[in-house]
């Protein structure tokens, strides 16, 4: 069972570390230079901006994280030794639930992302070539399926 709570600037450090460890596990799209520029303005741009909340342990180690803005997740990321235990799930039935997020966007070349969404009820809706920087990184737009969505 995990706890969620929404962050602190005191979490960034251990946030970034989480986010740095899950891109490596799941990006290999990303050259080493991206991953620092991307490092930099996650830690540096995003998570001041943006809404965070972790995921943590009875420990009270962060497990994972979720940044939500309206209705759309921005990120949701888990250290890779805490994935497929239920802390991506259990951030993001929050932010369903919690936060009325039904809106995301995921890396086409990130399969593991999309079967994720996909198996919690998200579907396709559009494709973009490029990310919300205008980096040629294909994205996928997803959106939840509700009972009763025309979709």
């Amino acid at each position: 069972m995990v706890k969620i709570t929404p962050a602190t600037v005191n979490n960034f450090p251990d946030l970034i570390t989480i986010w740095e460890a899950s891109v490596r596990a799941t990006h290999d799209f990303l050259s080493e230079q991206d991953i620092a520029t991307l490092r930099e303005q996650i830690y540096n741009v995003y998570f001041p901006q943006l809404p965070l909340w972790i995921a943590t342990h009875h420990s009270g180690k962060i497990l994972g994280f979720i940044g939500c803005h309206e209705a759309r997740v921005e990120m949701l990321f888990v250290s890779p030794e805490n994935r497929a235990t239920g802390v991506g799930k259990a951030l993001l039935n929050y932010a369903i639930t919690e936060l009325a997020i039904s809106e995301v966007d995921v890396n086409e070349q990130n399969p593991q992302g999309i079967g994720f969404y996909q198996h919690l009820g998200f579907v396709t809706v559009g494709r973009s070539e490029h990310d919300g920087e205008g980096n040629p990184f294909p994205l996928l737009h997803l959106k939840l399926k509700r009972a009763g969505d025309a979709i």
